[in-house]
């Protein structure tokens, strides 16, 4: 494995990430960073928590011309959570490798002329955003310049270009320059994903992809309880109290399920938050730190609610509903296990699901192992 030196970043920034404690390359970041600063477009595949925000973050900055005052690098995200995530490591590594590179996040639900007057007055050299209000902002007389724009990262790409918002990233990358750099990421890109994300870019992208298999975390412990449907609730009431979860994040199938699976959960005294569309956005802020703080053991939510949720700590996956594909499974196993830590994902699974556990054992090269609840213990 090369040294972030022997793959080109320079001293500033390698001193930046060693603040942060990260002194090694992960693989996506070795396979990726020298081709990003040799001006490759990029098509990156990889498994949730493997280090890939800084993959295409620390080679950016190094490409960024800082005695310019304009916009030169556009970060989209399918959530809020992600962009901010993504624009607080911008502003960590500017911290801590002290290069002046300037950033601002752009997302819905904000004032928008209050955005307008930021952009203009701080002028960032990133701007990490949701595509819809990036869009807006780009119609509305060059509020965001997409001509002085070298640069496009698209986080969770699979998201960005599934059907009901591709046209939208495809409006905002067709204002940009034709020799513009175009990176694409996510933990799986399908056979569609390629094909866009191709006809986007120039002619040899840089491809990293796994070999046939979609990536999962080597170090997630993967588990299955056999339960009738109606039975569920007890035995989710029962797996908590015989696993005492640290951080259990709790995913449902149906969003109008959420609330009350919040509710019985606190009823039995078990603090737990609700995550769905209708919690504000103060809410759902103050709720994710509690989590954080460890005030709040349990998040319940759907798999919309939960894309780009980067938590450290969360020891315990929990799915009441079994996964309808490999992608979700890949996506909610993937918020356990954060970097070099382990986690749990346990399926609550009924007798007509059952051939979905093997489906995914062989997708993934993994074994789920079945657990029984037996005493107030999960053996």
């Amino acid at each position: 494995m090369k040294t972030f030196s022997e793959l080109g970043l320079n001293q500033n920034i390698i001193d930046g990430l060693a603040k942060q404690e990260i002194d090694t390359p992960t693989e996506i970041q070795s396979l990726t960073i020298s081709g990003i600063l040799e001006n490759k477009d990029v098509i990156g595949e990889a498994h949730t928590g493997s280090g890939k925000t800084l993959a295409f973050v620390a080679p950016i900055f190094q490409k960024i011309d800082v005695t310019k005052r304009e916009m030169q690098v556009l970060i989209l995200a399918p959530t809020h959570e992600l962009v901010m995530q993504i624009e607080a490591q911008i502003k960590l590594l500017a911290l801590n490798s002290e290069i002046p590179v300037t950033s601002m996040s752009v997302i819905g639900d904000v004032n928008i002329d209050k955005q307008i007057k930021k952009l203009k007055d701080v002028k960032p050299h990133i701007i990490v955003g949701t595509t819809g209000r990036v869009l807006d902002l780009i119609k509305k007389k060059k509020k965001i310049n997409a001509q002085t724009i070298k640069t496009i990262v698209l986080d969770e790409a699979d998201n960005l270009l599934d059907n009901t918002s591709s046209d939208m990233v495809k409006d905002v990358i067709k204002t940009t320059m034709r020799d513009r750099q175009l990176m694409i990421f996510s933990a799986t890109v399908n056979e569609k994903t390629m094909v866009t994300a191709k006809e986007l870019m120039h002619d040899d992208p840089l491809i990293i992809k796994s070999q046939g298999k979609a990536s999962l975390n080597p170090n997630i412990e993967h588990m299955y309880i056999e339960v009738a449907a109606r039975d569920k609730f007890e035995v989710l009431r029962k797996l908590i109290a015989a696993t005492d979860p640290e951080k259990a994040l709790v995913f449902v199938n149906q969003a109008y399920e959420i609330n009350l699976i919040a509710e019985k959960l606190n009823f039995h005294n078990k603090a737990t938050f609700a995550i769905h569309k209708g919690v504000t956005k103060e809410q759902r802020q103050n709720a994710l730190e509690s989590f954080r703080l460890g005030k709040i053991n349990i998040l319940v939510s759907s798999d919309i609610s939960a894309r780009g949720l980067d938590i450290e700590g969360i020891t315990h996956i929990i799915n009441l509903d079994f996964p309808g594909n490999t992608n979700e499974y890949l996506h909610r196993a993937g918020r356990t296990a954060r970097g070099n830590h382990t986690g749990i994902t346990i399926s609550l699974v009924t007798p007509s699901e059952l051939a979905g556990i093997r489906i995914y054992e062989k997708t993934f090269g993994i074994s789920i192992e079945k657990k029984t609840l037996y005493g107030g213990n999960l053996i």
